[in-house]
């Protein structure tokens, strides 16, 4: 897969009019850049650069005792190593490229293209003092939202796979709720089968899942509770698995019916359907091209429109090899998103769609599924949530 992102990745340099794409980087272990995983495999240890550029060659100079290492990965066309220093074969590399445009990992946008350190920065402007390579570099923020979001057919296969677990686990809570139980129950049963698959979760541990019941529970970014779950709460849970370096993010929610019920009430009922018709409206309607501000805007407008407030995140995130995978974002215009939400968005790209809306005394209607975007609209990869899980 390492190969088949450095194919891509010199695919791409054309596109984005670059000469050449440089990671920088040390003791990467400690502090990796996030672009590592998609084309370079493993860690280095001393100053390393990692170089793609526009005639074709994958070019790594790393320490002479990581050498071996990174000649034995076999994706790279050339491992040249250093002693003392990495200046002189980093200037070297340079001057043989001789690049009129060089993509650095620098974005105020993108975390994910935002893995050149301060220091590394300014040891690359050392290195490189008295050229006029310094003066040439971009931002990589374009060249990486692609590579990282356009998802090959063996990506995409890998988290259909992710997706197909958290699915049957979930399938397993529901034989397993009951009232009584804490939330932190919950989650333990959820770990167990992890632990059983021999998988991770998709996120830290203590958070995944997230189990929320009943109104009045902790904000969506908190780990299970002692909570007790009691008839008449609506639950969710956010999770998600990490199988073979890729990942799953599902909601699904339940309602815990009180003595008589056969059926939740209409107000949880409406919530949740409507949750349900977003979904399907911003799966039908997404398409290459359109921004996320755009998606976004259908979807919440769908929920305010029936009366409801806005939810207080955005619409959806790309997933792949991180939960929160890949720059363009299915999100309004709040500056804490910057400049993301107009951002296209490109066929190939996976999203989860994920609004929320509270029901007053009972908890949170919400449902998160994962599509991929094609010329015709989103292809659930998950099977939607249609009708809400009920427990006696």
């Amino acid at each position: 897969m390492i190969r088949e992102k450095i194919q891509q990745t010199l695919q791409l340099l054309p596109e984005f009019d670059l000469d050449m794409w440089l990671i920088f980087v040390r003791e990467s272990a400690a502090m990796a850049d996030p672009a590592m995983e998609l084309v370079v495999g493993t860690h280095c240890t001393w100053q390393s650069a990692f170089a793609y550029t526009r005639d074709g060659k994958a070019v790594a100079i790393v320490g002479n005792l990581d050498k071996t290492k990174f000649e034995e990965l076999g994706v790279f066309t050339e491992v040249r190593s250093y002693v003392t220093g990495i200046g002189e074969e980093l200037r070297r590399l340079f001057d043989e490229v001789k690049p009129k445009r060089f993509a650095l990992n620098v974005s105020t946008n993108d975390y994910m293209s935002d893995g050149l350190t301060c220091g590394m920065y300014r040891l690359l402007e050392r290195y490189l003092e008295g050229t006029e390579w310094m003066g040439r570099w971009v931002s990589s923020e374009g060249l990486i939202a692609a590579l990282r979001g356009r998802k090959t057919k063996a990506e995409q296969k890998r988290i259909q796979a992710a997706i197909d677990l958290t699915e049957e686990i979930f399938d397993k809570v529901t034989e397993m709720l009951r009232p009584g139980l804490s939330e932190k129950d919950v989650a333990a049963f959820i770990l167990n089968l992890v632990d059983e698959a021999g998988v991770e979760t998709a996120w830290d541990r203590s958070e995944c899942p997230a189990v929320f019941t009943g109104p009045d529970s902790a904000g969506a970014h908190c780990g299970p509770t002692d909570r007790k779950i009691e008839p008449g709460h609506v639950m969710n849970i956010d999770f998600g698995v990490k199988k073979d370096g890729f990942c799953s993010d599902l909601q699904r929610t339940w309602y815990f019916l009180r003595p008589g019920e056969t059926r939740a009430p209409e107000e949880v009922r409406k919530a949740f359907d409507t949750i349900v018709e977003s979904i399907r409206l911003g799966a039908e309607k997404i398409r290459p091209g359109m921004t996320g501000l755009e998606v976004d805007t259908l979807v919440r407008t769908y929920i305010t429109d029936k009366g409801y407030p806005e939810y207080p995140h955005a619409t959806g995130h790309q997933v792949g090899r991180s939960t929160h995978d890949g720059a363009a974002l299915l999100a309004p215009e709040w500056e804490r998103y910057g400049e993301i939400p107009r951002m296209k968005i490109e066929e190939n790209q996976v999203y989860t769609i994920e609004p929320r809306i509270t029901v007053e005394g009972f908890g949170v209607a919400t449902l998160e599924d994962i599509i991929v975007v094609t010329p015709n609209g989103g292809r659930f990869l998950s099977h939607p949530q249609r009708e809400i899980w009920y427990v006696q």
